[in-house]
């Protein structure tokens, strides 16, 4: 087929609990939100940035470094119990019956994973082109270090993600974490699986030094010192 045409997409509900307003935190002297804003308008094969927020401040912060923000999400979408995958497709009918706006596949950048190298996310937008007809979603997946194996991830010879099963002594096989730099799904696979891990997922793998995400001010202040060990500008 030829290029699918992908919507970039940054998810910053308000109401964060253990770090107030990080989404609009200065990172590195930047909103912590304007480094995925960037990331996705670099991205030439991504075709539109837009960030869905129920947040007016956010809103504005967004809008101010170049993404676009056609509504605000409703309430029901922005709660603690709230799913990734709910607020994309709301965006996604929102844009098909507002704006006429079809998209083949979603790409979504978590504002907390802000950690991204230039290469990451075409690379993201290029495996899910070339195994279109065979997978449904790429990850990317940082390798495990001290992260619960509830959530890790196995990946074989072929980069498929399959549940990582504790008790694997011989420490041969690395398990893989998945990390919110990017995850990019097909529309049509998000819309019947209602998730970003439908059943065939492949492994995009991140260096180390991008194994963060933004929880806490632990968190906070270990990304930034990453920032501050490139100086701003990422690899």
């Amino acid at each position: 087929m030829k290029a699918p045409r992908i919507l970039g997409l940054i998810l910053a509900r308000g109401g964060s609990k253990r770090l107030p307003g990080k989404n609009i935190r200065p990172l590195a002297g930047k909103p912590l939100l304007a480094w995925s804003i960037e990331a996705a308008r670099a991205c030439a094969e991504i075709a539109d940035v837009v960030v869905s927020t129920d947040d007016e401040a956010i809103a504005a912060v967004a809008r101010a470094h170049g993404a676009r923000v056609p509504f605000l999400r409703p309430p029901a979408l922005a709660a603690d119990t709230s799913t990734s995958a709910d607020a994309a497709l709301h965006a996604l009918a929102f844009l098909r019956e507002q704006e006429g706006a079809q998209f083949d596949a979603v790409l979504l950048l978590e504002p907390t994973s802000p950690l991204r190298a230039s290469s990451d996310l075409p690379g993201v937008a290029r495996l899910l082109a070339q195994h279109w007809d065979d997978t449904d979603a790429v990850v990317t997946v940082g390798r495990v270090h001290l992260e619960q194996p509830g959530v890790m991830k196995r990946m074989d010879a072929h980069g498929c993600l399959t549940p990582w099963v504790a008790g694997n002594a011989s420490g041969e096989e690395p398990a893989w974490f998945p990390y919110g730099v990017a995850y990019a799904v097909k529309t049509e696979a998000l819309e019947r699986h209602r998730t970003f891990y439908p059943p065939r997922v492949l492994g995009y793998t991140i260096e180390r030094w991008q194994n963060y995400e933004v929880d806490d001010l632990f968190d906070f202040l270990c990304v930034e010192a990453v920032m501050q060990h490139f100086k701003g500008k990422l690899p």
